[in-house]
């Protein structure tokens, strides 16, 4: 807001600034996610060679960092509730920075593997906590913004995979292990960078340490601290600690089959398998070809998660999540038909890029934020840890299925499996997702009554307006 000197008053100055540090040190979680999960996409055409895998071993290779994930997300939830979201963080950079050594120096196969699992830890721990942290200590009118930081570091972090991964093809045999011991330093300033940031202020109410929330947020909000307080005590307050109510409960369900679609639709078999596909999918391509190929992937994913962000707090969650997932199942059937026609590569890659784009304006980061968003502070660790376990369980069954799948059923018919699933995430938006944009986090809780299978409406809405809002399954 500006006066009419065109100034910036001071008090909007300050407001926003403090809250990017946190929410750019938590998102260093999310740019090592990215980067742990992509790297062996590049890496995986070298250790293949190295350990002489057949696709069953590397359908494991790949999908031991997924197992660690999700063991890593079934330990958060309890956890962050029980320890506070920063102390699990630092644990989750910790493991980030043991991984990536691990996989960096192992002489056996089933070294690499473990590993990776640890990884995957960490990686499960960051994919919970770093977008729950961050819509915890946002204001509401930028929360879409600042959440979606996060999925804008995840991407960061596949593309500067992809990019470290063609830099370093050129070292021979072994470029595999710098490929994975690059992460260490990202790890170690994820590390020490957390030691600058504050705790959750919601989290800190909920352990009655209600002045130390305080504290927290005026250097967020100067202006609001003290009625935000009152809030999200009140709010807390009220909550019950019990995901077996049935309002919860659906709330639950909404966001499970949101996590789980996200996966199912077929995203990581791109970003995981990439290489992989172009190689030996497509006659005539060379390793660094598919690499280049990865490196057009990661940018448009990239470019396409900046407009998410730009764009997420003024057309809603809901529009963006129905037009993704309908792109994505046209993206994925032109894609079938391509391959079974054996058209050029440039025709192929142009479907998976439109396909990457619709995901990662709105799969991408809408999900995330939806999970954050719609449980009560009292039980939002737990919801979104088992949410986030569902999804990794997703990604676990796609990433070790994929190669397989495409040797009984064909590339074309596997892709088809995955349009499929992206028309059944159009209908469950349209369906059960509420939208939630403009709402402080205690509102939401407020206005979604969980017990009273009410619309997410505000009190203070006109009946025109309810149709905004689905009924809650």
């Amino acid at each position: 807001m500006r006066t009419a000197s065109g100034v910036i008053p001071r008090q909007e100055q300050v407001r926003t600034i403090p809250v990017w540090l946190p929410t750019s040190v938590a998102a260093l979680g999310g740019l090592l996610f990215g980067f742990d999960t992509a790297v062996i996409n590049g890496a995986l055409v070298f250790l293949r060679r190295y350990f002489v895998m057949s696709d069953t071993a590397t359908e494991v290779a790949a999908s031991s960092l997924l197992v660690g994930c999700v063991i890593g997300a079934m330990l958060a939830g309890t956890l962050s509730d029980r320890f506070g979201r920063r102390k699990l963080l630092i644990g989750a950079a910790a493991c980030f920075a043991v991984s990536a050594i691990g996989a960096a120096v192992p002489t056996t196969l089933r070294q690499f593997i473990v590993a990776r699992f640890v990884g995957g830890i960490a990686i499960g721990i960051a994919s919970m906590l770093s977008p729950l942290y961050i819509a915890e200590i946002s204001p509401a009118r930028i929360r879409g913004k600042l959440v979606t930081t996060n999925q804008l570091m995840i991407v960061v972090g596949i593309l500067a995979s992809y990019c470290v991964n063609y830099l370093l093809s050129t070292w021979g045999a072994s470029s595999w292990r710098w490929m994975f011991g690059s992460a260490v330093l990202p790890s170690l300033l994820f590390l020490l960078a957390l030691m600058l940031v504050p705790e959750s202020p919601r989290w800190l109410v909920e352990q009655g340490r209600s002045a130390d929330a305080l504290k927290v947020l005026t250097a967020i909000d100067n202006s609001g601290a003290k009625a935000e307080l009152q809030a999200i005590e009140s709010a807390v307050t009220g909550e019950s600690g019990s995901l077996r109510e049935p309002g919860l409960a659906r709330l639950l369900r909404i966001a499970i089959a949101l996590a789980v679609l996200q996966q199912v639709t077929g995203i990581n078999t791109i970003l995981y398998y990439g290489s992989l596909l172009f190689v030996e999918r497509i006659p005539g391509q060379s390793d660094s070809s598919a690499l280049i190929a990865n490196i057009a992937i990661g940018a448009v994913n990239l470019v396409c998660t900046i407009v998410a962000m730009l764009i997420i707090d003024r057309l809603g969650r809901r529009p963006l999540l129905m037009w993704a997932s309908g792109g994505m199942g046209i993206s994925l059937t032109f894609l079938a038909i391509a391959i079974h026609l054996r058209a050029p590569l440039p025709v192929i890659l142009g479907t998976i890029l439109l396909y990457v784009a619709c995901f990662a304006v709105g799969l991408g980061p809408g999900v995330w934020l939806v999970m954050a968003e719609i449980f009560p502070s009292r039980v939002r660790g737990r919801a979104m840890s088992l949410a986030t376990v569902s999804l990794w369980l997703a990604c676990l069954l796609i990433t070790a299925t994929f190669l397989t799948l495409m040797n009984v059923v064909g590339a074309s018919g596997t892709f088809l499996l995955y349009a499929g699933m992206c028309i059944v995430t159009f209908g469950l938006v349209l369906k059960a997702v509420p939208e939630t944009k403009g709402y402080t986090l205690e509102e939401i809780q407020k206005n979604i009554r969980p017990l009273e299978r009410s619309r997410l409406v505000a009190d203070s809405a006109s009946p025109a307006d309810e149709t905004r809002y689905p009924e809650l399954p």
